[in-house]
C-alpha cells in the first residue's frame, strides 16, 4: 500500500472511532478505576457487569465532560452485561449496528472506551478467533463467541467493538474469557437488556447444589442402567434451594441425569441451558450404597450482586 494509501485508510479508521465515539462514556461505578459503557438505548447506557461494583452513586461521563447520575436497572453476571438509566440523556447519539455474523476471521476492528477524564480512547486489532454459541462459566448463553486479538487496556471493558464503518459489533470485556478480550454480540446484547428492563434480572434455573466428579465403585457400577463409572458427589445444599426441598442431602452422588450418565458438571450445564424454571428433572443418586430416584423441581436462580 502506497504512502497515500495508509494515509487514507489511516483517515478512514479515525472517522470510524469519531463517529462511534459519541456514543461512549465514562462509568463511574467502582472506587479507583473507572470503566466505559455505550448509549445503547435513550436513556439506557449498557456496561460490564463486573466493573459495577456498587448500586448507588453512579454516574457516567461523556465527550462534553457532564457528569451525569445513573441508576443500576439490573444485570446479568452470565453474559457479564449491566444496564443504567439516566437521569438525563445529555444529547448522547445512538450509534448505529452491525450484525457480528458478517465479520471474518483477521477483519480489522477497534475498541473504544473513555478516560477517567472523558477522552475517547482506542485499542486497534484483529478478529482472533470466531466459533459458534456458547455458554460462558457463569451460565450465560451468549449467540457467538467472538475472541479478540488486541489490548484490552483497563477501563475499556463495557466499551464497544466497532468495525471500519464505525458500526457496533458488540460490547468488549474481560471478565468472562478470564482475562481474555472477548465481545457479547449485538444480538446477545439486545436480547438480555430487554429481559434486564423488565425483570432487573436474567430468569436461569437451577438446582442450588455444589459438586465434584468422582469415581463410582466397581460393586455399585451393577445397580446402574448406564453402567456409568462416575458420578457427581454432593459437597454442599443451598438451604432452601430447588435441591434441598427434594430431599437430596451432603455426600449423594448424581450417577443418572433424565436417564442419562452425569459424568461431571457439564452435563449439568447442558441439561439446564436448555431447561427453564419450573421444570422437573428426573436423578438417580447413590446413597449409602443404595440407588434411589429422586425429581427435582428447577428453581430460579436469585438475583445476585
Amino acid at each position: 500500500m502506497s504512502v497515500s494509501g495508509v494515509a487514507s485508510f489511516s483517515q478512514e479508521l479515525a472517522h470510524a472511532a469519531e463517529q462511534a465515539g459519541g456514543s461512549v462514556v465514562t462509568v463511574g461505578a467502582r472506587p479507583r478505576v473507572p470503566s466505559s459503557g455505550i448509549y445503547w438505548r435513550k436513556g439506557v447506557v449498557l456496561t460490564a457487569h463486573h466493573t459495577v461494583r456498587r448500586d448507588d452513586d453512579i454516574h457516567v461521563l461523556g465527550a462534553a465532560g457532564k457528569r451525569i447520575p445513573a441508576k443500576l436497572a439490573g444485570r446479568d453476571p452470565g453474559t457479564d452485561l449491566a444496564i443504567l438509566k439516566l437521569e438525563s440523556d445529555n444529547g448522547f447519539p445512538l450509534p448505529q449496528f452491525a450484525d457480528i455474523a458478517g465479520v471474518k476471521l483477521a477483519h480489522l476492528v477497534l475498541a473504544l472506551g473513555r478516560s477517567r477524564s472523558g477522552s475517547l480512547v482506542a485499542s486497534a486489532g484483529i478478529i482472533g478467533g470466531l466459533g459458534g454459541e456458547w455458554r460462558t462459566w457463569r451460565g450465560g448463553r451468549v449467540d457467538q463467541n467472538v475472541r479478540l486479538d488486541l489490548a484490552l487496556y483497563p477501563g475499556f471493558s463495557g466499551g464497544p467493538l466497532i468495525n471500519v464503518e464505525g458500526k457496533i459489533l458488540g460490547m468488549n470485556t474481560n471478565g468472562l474469557g478470564r482475562g481474555r478480550a472477548v465481545t457479547i454480540p449485538v444480538s446477545t446484547i439486545n436480547r438480555t437488556v430487554d429481559e434486564l428492563l423488565e425483570k432487573g434480572h436474567i430468569a436461569r434455573p437451577y438446582l442450588g447444589l455444589a459438586m465434584q466428579p468422582v469415581a463410582i465403585p466397581e460393586n455399585l457400577r451393577d445397580k446402574l442402567k448406564s453402567g456409568t463409572g462416575a458420578g457427581l458427589m454432593i459437597l454442599h445444599v443451598e438451604s432452601g434451594g430447588p435441591a434441598d426441598r427434594a430431599g437430596i442431602v451432603l455426600g449423594d452422588v448424581i450417577v443418572e441425569l433424565q436417564g442419562k450418565a452425569a459424568l461431571d458438571t457439564d452435563n449439568i450445564q447442558e441439561l439446564l441451558s436448555v431447561a427453564k424454571a419450573g421444570d422437573s428433572i428426573a436423578l438417580a443418586v447413590l446413597r449409602g450404597g443404595a440407588l434411589q430416584r429422586v425429581s427435582i423441581n428447577l428453581g430460579e436462580r436469585p438475583a445476585r450482586p
